[in-house]
């Protein structure tokens, strides 16, 4: 049995805490910016990608249409990737916004009423038991909306491009949806089932995402006024 807390000394004195707290505060930020990184990464990986395949779609007549719908695929792929490294910048960017407003901002304000909260308790639990602030569902989401909804729409405008050019018979409602379905080799069954589970999925994510009420960026929209920097 350990000793009551009480009855322990001091561990650290007051400039070895402070010191501490520095070096832990600088640790966590250098972890968001790893998670940044790699975010950014996958980021690259999506447009570079898309870039890619809608090049070979439109460079030739012979290449098939099918290779949007296989772009679509590969940038959900990349989508789901993206929202995992999400939810770990997410995790640890949690840790650095909680020792800025709680920990910085009283020294930089030198009041420590503003020290308050059980934030130390919070921050001690999470060290030991780290855990996601976010659930897969949600961080897939933010993405979608900050980046990928654009990928998508790009690739679904130039498959439109790709069918509207080169085959004339498309210019027409009738004509376009024949030359959807027919100027590929894959048979109907299977072009329709994954073209639908394409373009459900993502008609789910975008309802989905332009529903959540939750604040989307990492800074507020209200901005500080200027002459609060100047003074």
């Amino acid at each position: 049995m350990l000793p009551e807390t009480e009855n322990l000394p001091e561990l650290v004195d007051p400039k070895d805490y402070y010191t501490v707290m520095v070096h832990f505060y600088r640790g966590e930020l250098g972890r968001i910016m790893i998670w940044r990184q790699r975010l950014d990464v996958t980021t690259n990986w999506a447009i570079v990608g898309s870039v890619a395949l809608i090049t070979f779609g439109l460079g030739s007549k012979s290449h098939t249409p099918l290779v949007f719908l296989f772009a679509n695929f590969l940038i959900l792929l990349l989508l789901t990737i993206e929202a995992r490294r999400y939810r770990f910048y997410d995790a640890f960017r949690a840790r650095v916004r909680m020792l800025e407003a709680h920990f910085i901002m009283p020294v930089m304000m030198r009041d420590s009423r503003l020290l308050q909260g059980d934030w130390k308790k919070i921050m001690s639990e999470d060290l030991l038991l780290p855990s996601f602030k976010m659930s897969r569902f949600q961080a897939i989401l933010k993405r979608f909306r900050r980046n990928y909804i654009w990928i998508f729409l790009l690739i679904g405008g130039a498959w439109f491009v790709k069918i509207w050019i080169e085959f004339p018979d498309s210019h027409s409602p009738r004509g376009f949806w024949h030359a959807l379905t027919g100027s590929h080799p894959l048979p109907p069954t299977a072009f329709w089932f994954l073209f639908g589970t394409c373009y459900l999925t993502l008609l789910v994510l975008t309802v989905a995402s332009f529903l959540m009420t939750e604040n989307w960026g990492e800074f507020s929209a209200k901005a500080m006024r200027r002459k609060k920097w100047l003074n």
